[in-house]
Formats: C-alpha cells, sequence, structure tokens
C-alpha cells in the first residue's frame, strides 16, 4: 500500500490528479511514515518539519521539502481554481548538532542550538477533499504542506515567551489575527523538544539548517489566491507574501 499511495502523491505533486480520500483506508501509521520517505527519496531534499502534539492523539511529524521553503518577503502561485490554508506560527532553526537526546542536560543544550523565528505556512494538499480526509493521509501527504516562508531569525531568543503570542495577521482585507494568540500545545518549546526525541533517522533526521514548525497560531483558514499576506508575531520580524493566481 505505501508504494501504491506514494506513487499517486508523487503523480499529484507532479500535476496529475488529486487523490481521493478513499485511498487513506487501512493506512497506518508505519505506512504514513514510509510514504513521507518514499516522496521525500523523490521530491527532497528535506530542509524542515512539521510537528503537532494533539492532546489526545500520537504526534504528528511530516518533512517540508527545501524547495518549499521560502524567505520573506515572498511571491508564491497557485492555481485559481484552488485554495490554500493559511497559517502563521512559531519555528525553531537547528543550527548546531542535535545535542545527545539522553543527556541529562538536554534541554538546555537543545535551547542553545536552536534560534527562533517566525513563518507563515501555506497549506495546500495532494487530496481531493483534505478538510475531510484520514489524518494519516494527510500525514501521508506531508501533512498537507503546501509552502513555508521564513521571516527573520532572533539568535537570541532567551526573553521571548513562546508559551504565548500576541500577533497580527492581515490576508487582503480579511483580518485573520489580531492579539492575543493561543499557542498550540501550551509552549512552541516544549512541542520542539517533543519532536527533537522522536524524530530518530526519518527523512534523515533533524540536521543543522533545517526548521520546524510548531503549530497554527490562528486556527486555518482556506482562501483563495489573488491577495497579498502580512503578519508579525510580537517580538519578532515582519513576514510578506503575495499569493498569486497561476
Amino acid at each position: 500500500m505505501p508504494e501504491a499511495l506514494a506513487r499517486l502523491l508523487a503523480q499529484a505533486r507532479r500535476g496529475g490528479a488529486k487523490v481521493p480520500n478513499s485511498a487513506g483506508a487501512g493506512l497506518t501509521r508505519e505506512a504514513a511514515f514510509e510514504v513521507q520517505e518514499r516522496l521525500a527519496a523523490s521530491f527532497g531534499p528535506v530542509g524542515g518539519f512539521k510537528v503537532a502534539c494533539p492532546p489526545d492523539a500520537p504526534m504528528v511529524i511530516a518533512p517540508i521539502y527545501s524547495s518549499d521553503i521560502h524567505d520573506s518577503p515572498a511571491t508564491l502561485s497557485i492555481p485559481a481554481q484552488e485554495a490554500v490554508g493559511v497559517e502563521m506560527e512559531y519555528a525553531f532553526r537547528l543550527i548546531d548538532p542535535l545535542p545527545d537526546t539522553t543527556a541529562p542536560d538536554f534541554d538546555t543544550r537543545l535551547r542553545s542550538a536552536v534560534e527562533l523565528l517566525p513563518v507563515i505556512e501555506l497549506v495546500h494538499s495532494r487530496i481531493t477533499d483534505p478538510v475531510a480526509a484520514d489524518p494519516l493521509l494527510k500525514m501521508a501527504d506531508n501533512q498537507i504542506n503546501g509552502a513555508v516562508v521564513l521571516g527573520h531569525p532572533l539568535r537570541d531568543w532567551r526573553a521571548q515567551d513562546v508559551t504565548c503570542a500576541k500577533a497580527l495577521l492581515q490576508a487582503g482585507s480579511n483580518l485573520l489575527l489580531d492579539g492575543d494568540a493561543k499557542v498550540p500545545g501550551g509552549d512552541a518549546f516544549e512541542t520542539l523538544r517533543k519532536f527533537a526525541l522522536a524524530i530518530g533517522t526519518h527523512c534523515g533526521g533533524w540536521q543543522p539548517g533545517q526548521v520546524v514548525i510548531t503549530g497554527s497560531l490562528n486556527g486555518l483558514p482556506w482562501l483563495r489566491p489573488g491577495l497579498s499576506i502580512a503578519g508579525q508575531i510580537e517580538g519578532l520580524g515582519v513576514l510578506k507574501v503575495q499569493l498569486n493566481a497561476a
């Protein structure tokens, strides 16, 4: 099953038909990770990972390809008839080798090995109906990641409290966020720590230079192309994305 699903998702990435939701029937977590590995071998290298730690479900981990990562300001295009989800998030970039996960001071070492940056993620799926799709099918499709736009990194981020956020996000005339925002899991660094302990060698492991995004501060609004997106998390830099119709 992983080989067949990977082939369908690869065809969709190359402009073919989207994958029907029924393709996720019987998919296991292990098979979803195998699909990710197969696709990364064709579409990589991997430039980062998505991670989420829902309270009532296993951790979500998905690779992000280097080709889908851009610096702000960015201009991106999607088909005019499609929509993307727009999410602003805390992210971390590994700037030194990942510390020994068994070290008693692992948390302290990890804090020193990463820099903090704001990101806007564009959620864009290869699945026919991603909203209704099985969670494992979405994870196999790189957790329906379309692109990530990186803001300016903050190397010394000790003064930034990543258990909370005050932020502004606007897409065209739509004000998506203005004020206090809930951080998924309650602590972006704790989400990162759990990821670092779990990733192992999956899709090459977490390597210096790669980013990890930790979940949306503004939910998941779906928008059509043909608009300008601007956002900022207090204490961090401005993010700008021009989203055009292809």
